[in-house]
């Protein structure tokens, strides 16, 4: 017979193992090491998204999605997002003040943050920050599609809430919560240090 001491003792090992296993589980997983990937069997199935979801377009009968590069869990494939396909999508919207600049699917500007760093690709902008600037994330359930920004060029790091925020060129990306519509650039030249972000993670500015 086991005593009670003996049994909790036993159990303590296990337990902790299942903590670990749900930090890794519940964790962004964030791998700054990234792959060219081979084309992809069929388009992801369709699940609910609370990010920006693409505004999907059917795609070509008889082609699937092809990987153009995977970080960690994040498949990122180039162009648009098939219908019904849980996605975070990324495209480019050419505006006559400042270039070419990166939006979300539904037409939301999307900024880079000058305190931030590209190498490495480090968040600096948390708390009240974050909430006037909230940081474009994408779930584990999610895929990403870039319609006119290199796939190369986009990623993920892991941000001290656990969250994944997408990075373009290295640098994290935000929305600017004045932002109240499609196009709306508020946020460009705010305090010197935000700047709508480039298709290479530039900052996008007047010529």
């Amino acid at each position: 017979m086991f005593s009670a001491k003996q049994i909790t003792r036993s159990m303590v090992p296990v337990a902790a193992s299942a903590v670990v296993l749900v930090g890794l589980l519940s964790g962004c997983g964030s791998d700054e090491g990234s792959q060219a990937a081979p084309a992809a069997p069929a388009a992801p199935a369709a699940t609910a998204s609370t990010q920006a979801t693409a505004a999907a377009s059917e795609p070509v009968a008889g082609q699937a999605p092809t990987v153009a590069k995977t970080q960690g869990w994040l498949k990122i494939y180039a162009g648009t997002a098939p219908a019904g396909t849980s996605a975070v999508q990324l495209n480019i919207v050419d505006n006559p003040a400042v270039g070419k600049y990166v939006s979300d699917g539904a037409g939301r500007s999307l900024y880079r943050f000058d305190k931030d760093t590209a190498q490495p690709s480090v968040s600096n902008c948390s708390g009240q920050c974050a909430v006037t600037w909230p940081p474009l994330t994408v779930n584990r359930d999610q895929v990403l599609f870039a319609a006119g920004v290199d796939p190369q060029q986009v990623g993920f790091i892991e941000r001290a809430d656990g969250t994944c925020q997408i990075t373009v060129g290295g640098w994290p990306v935000y929305y600017f919560s004045k932002d109240a519509k499609p196009g709306d650039l508020l946020g460009q030249g705010v305090g010197g240090t935000w700047f709508a972000v480039a298709p290479n993670g530039a900052k996008a500015v007047a010529k």
